[in-house]
């Protein structure tokens, strides 16, 4: 079990950070930003970032505007 945004997911251990945010529909969005435990994980990590049973990920979406 993962927490994304403060929401429950399941995902099989060894799965990898680009593998989820894709199947999020939030791979091809620019302005993410993406924390994993409190740690900012940059985008060229995503690829081999691996998921693990409990962690907590917040994703951030850049909003234009002022």
């Amino acid at each position: 079990m993962i927490f994304i945004n403060d929401k429950e997911y399941s995902y099989p251990e060894q799965k990898k950070l680009i593998s989820v945010l894709q199947e999020l529909d939030l791979v091809t969005l620019q302005g993410i930003a993406v924390a994993i435990n409190n740690i900012v994980i940059p985008k060229a990590e995503w690829d081999n970032y691996p998921i693990k049973d409990d962690d907590k990920i917040i994703i951030i979406k850049a909003a234009q505007g002022g």
